[in-house]
């Protein structure tokens, strides 16, 4: 039995946490506001196709948690925030975090919260992730819709290198998340794995907010699906920035991904929706202030970009 800590329980991080519950895992949530209340009251309910799970759950508050827990009775600590909260989070909990030893792996958007999480912890004690082909989002307090394999791939952060205590705990992950039916899988370059998936999520993700328009009526569209190409291979061209050399070939493999899977609406877009902060500078300001570093355009991103932030105003 794994002791786990999931900080952040929405859409991804309460389907992640159904199935943990439901193979005998011990599971601590965080949540705030009315969704944390319902969470405290009623218990975890987990829409996921056709079937609907339910189980109480432990949630608190991050005060709450720093006040009633160590970090070092937990095994592991997955951050399932939005990338948009992590500046907050590691301002609430980072001096908790810091006295402690549990190994925190982020199942973030982006390609900076690991970075952001070494800087204060030490890249020894982190494991960078990604949650792949899944759709999550809160659709009311203590009420989570999710879609899609929910795949996660993790590895040591930055690259795995020879010996070291994180690759155990990444064995155990990988085969307990399996035995809850979570498809895992180890990487020994999760940086390469992390810039892939910012391909997508650029390609898609704003252009979506912008237009309102799901997944597949933008990569089938004789001309959105020009422009998600275009990002996508902006982001191809940005990830030589952070020395991830991604190629054409990755960019026709995302781009082939993206455009067959599940009509979904992206994260962005239902963020829109609600009102709430959108993840806008981790995803295109990341491939942006790459290019500008490069000394390269990316018109498409800049474009979409500046669209999407002016329709914030």
């Amino acid at each position: 039995m794994l002791r786990i800590l999931i900080v952040g329980a929405g859409g991804i991080g309460g389907y992640y946490a159904a199935r943990l519950l439901h193979a005998g895992h011990e599971v601590i949530l965080t949540a705030r506001g009315a969704h944390l209340a319902v969470l405290q009251e009623q218990g975890l309910t987990v829409q996921y196709g056709e079937e609907v799970w339910s189980f109480p759950v432990q949630a608190l508050d991050h005060s709450g948690l720093v006040a009633g827990y160590s970090p070092d009775v937990f095994d592991v600590v997955l951050v399932t925030l939005k990338s948009t909260a992590t500046e907050a989070m590691l301002a609430e909990l980072g001096p908790w975090l810091y006295h402690g030893t549990v190994p925190v792996l982020s199942l973030q958007n982006g390609v900076d919260n690991e970075p952001a999480l070494a800087s204060l912890l030490g890249a020894q004690r982190v494991l960078g992730g990604l949650a792949v082909r899944i759709g999550g989002h809160i659709v009311q307090p203590g009420v989570v819709e999710a879609e899609g394999p929910a795949q996660i791939v993790m590895g040591e952060w930055p690259l795995a290198v020879g010996a070291d205590r994180r690759g155990a705990l990444l064995e155990r992950l990988r085969s307990e998340f399996e035995a809850a039916g979570i498809p895992a899988t180890v990487s020994d370059n999760i940086r390469y794995e992390l810039w892939r998936k910012l391909v997508i999520n650029n390609g898609v993700n704003p252009l979506s907010a912008l237009t309102g328009l799901d997944t597949r009526s933008l990569t089938h569209h004789p001309e959105f699906q020009k422009i998600v190409h275009g990002m996508m291979a902006e982001t191809v061209a940005a990830s030589k920035a952070d020395d991830v050399n991604l190629g054409p070939e990755d960019l026709a493999e995302m781009f082939d991904l993206i455009s067959n899977f599940n009509a979904i609406k992206t994260s962005m877009l239902i963020d829109k929706e609600k009102g709430r902060p959108l993840e806008l500078d981790s995803i295109a300001g990341v491939v942006l202030r790459r290019c500008e570093r490069l000394g390269i355009e990316a018109p498409y991103t800049r474009t979409v970009n500046a669209l999407l932030s002016h329709s914030q105003n």
